[in-house]
Parts: C-alpha cells; structure tokens; sequence
C-alpha cells in the first residue's frame, strides 16, 4: 500500500488548488500569448483576403476588353451627342 494518509492527501489537495503569485504570472504570460497568436492569426486572414483580391483585379486588368463593333461605337457616340452632331 501507500505511505500516504487520507489527511495527506487531503492538505496536498488544498494546496494544489490555492493559487500563488507565480500561478498568477504564469496565467497571466499564457494569456497574453493565446491573445499574440489570435491577432496574428486574424492579421493572416485580413492579408491573405487582400491578396486574393490584388490577384483578382489583376486578372481582370490583365485580360484585354473586348472590342466592340463599330455599329455599337457610332450608337454609344450618338446617343451621347444627340442629333445636333
């Protein structure tokens, strides 16, 4: 068996569950570091969401316009100007 006593037993459990300073501390860097790695994980998400979009309008500059008919063009012009021109 054991060498330890229930009364033992019983002060190691009360002194496992008063906190001290240095548990305090300890909680306190944990904490502060949970939240570090939460902004920069939401910094990551912001980043990677602009650069999606910096490729998207790439993409979309990139890619020439499509070239209207010349019917089209004189429309557009005179619809603009009216029928003074």
């Amino acid at each position: 068996m054991s060498e330890w006593t229930e009364a033992d037993l019983d002060a190691l459990f009360v002194g496992a569950r008063a906190g001290t300073a240095e548990d305090a501390g300890a909680a306190a860097r944990f904490l502060t570091r949970r939240a570090r790695v939460a902004r920069r994980r939401a910094a990551g998400g912001v980043s990677a969401a602009l650069a999606a979009a910096a490729v998207v309008a790439g993409v979309l500059a990139w890619r020439p316009a499509p070239t209207l008919p010349a019917s089209a063009a004189y429309a557009a012009y005179s619809a603009a100007q009216g029928d003074e021109w």
